[in-house]
């Protein structure tokens, strides 16, 4: 009988681990691909991107397509605008398999320009923000942005 019993728990304990472990995965290529964003790699974070890439940034509102163009025109003007730039999560993340959510605080000072070609103010920012990722086979497919830019450009003094 207490065989049955561990077969059977096992039968149900099986899948709970297997979706913690796929969770920890995901967790794991975010946290190094934040890693490399702190190492101020563009090419580093912009590898764990799948080619066709979608990320998007709610306060532009236009996805960009492509791992070199995220690479270029969000990772590599960011690293450039704020070259001490640090992004860290807060608290723990919400993952499932292939998907984590995670509340985050990017901060740096402006020193250099932006890709529009605003030059740096040269002040410091501190802007909370939310990002959801969704990863197939490993890369990062999607990823979704969320902060208050009108803080981030009030703390930048671009607008009043």
């Amino acid at each position: 009988m207490s065989r049955l019993l561990s077969g059977l728990l096992l039968l149900v304990l099986l899948p709970v681990y297997q979706a913690s472990a796929q969770d920890f995965a995901s967790e794991k290529v975010v946290k190094d691909y934040m890693a490399a964003w702190n190492a101020h790699d563009a090419a580093a974070a912009a590898a764990f991107m799948s080619d066709n890439v979608i990320y998007y940034d709610a306060t532009v509102g236009e996805p960009v397509s492509g791992r070199a163009d995220a690479q270029a025109q969000i990772i590599q003007a960011f690293m450039t605008a704020a070259p001490d730039l640090v992004w860290e999560m807060r608290g723990p993340a919400i993952s499932s398999p292939g998907h984590v959510a995670f509340e985050w605080v990017f901060s740096g000072t402006n020193t250099g320009p932006w890709a529009d070609g605003t030059p740096g103010t040269n002040k410091t920012f501190q802007v909370f923000g939310v990002s959801y990722i969704n990863l197939l086979d490993g890369k990062i497919a999607y990823q979704g942005d969320y902060y208050d830019a009108l803080g981030f450009y009030r703390q930048l003094g671009l607008m009043e």
